[in-house]
């Protein structure tokens, strides 16, 4: 069996509630990830943010507000105002293929990981689709 504690990623990039949104904006561009744990000072999870929701609360290229006046808007807003509370968490001894199903029924696109309340580790689309790659090469050439 495998369970979630073996695909997880534990090297998180991760933010507190008052960080700002440009500080998420750049973390996401810079380590080229699409969601960020956001937890306290103890390491508890606190919500979640992505890129999605990063989308939302930038106001659209049409609007003609150049980068500059964005970062600047952008700084003043806190992760905490934009982040997901309601986030489905797993444990690192949830069965891998559970938490496959909860990404895909769910149309999630990672699961944060928690020991109780505190973050250990992230789930993403993308770690399944390593472990497929794997698998499937595993298959083709024995």
């Amino acid at each position: 069996m495998l369970y979630v504690g073996d695909l997880m990623s534990t090297g998180l990039f991760t933010l507190k509630k008052t960080d700002s949104l440009r500080a998420a904006r750049s973390l996401m561009q810079l380590a080229r990830i699409r969601h960020i744990p956001i937890v306290d000072a103890k390491g508890d999870f606190q919500g979640l943010l992505t890129h999605r929701d990063i989308l939302s609360a930038t106001i659209s290229r049409f609007a003609d507000v150049d980068e500059a006046v964005q970062n600047e808007i952008d700084a003043g807003i806190p992760v905490g105002e934009i982040m997901r509370t309601d986030v489905v968490r797993v444990h690192p001894d949830t069965l891998l293929r559970d938490a496959a199903e909860l990404l895909l029924h769910h149309k999630y696109g990672c699961l944060p990981v928690t020991e109780g309340d505190r973050l250990v580790g992230i789930v993403t689309e993308a770690d399944f689709l390593k472990l497929t790659i794997s698998l499937l090469d595993a298959v083709e050439h024995p």
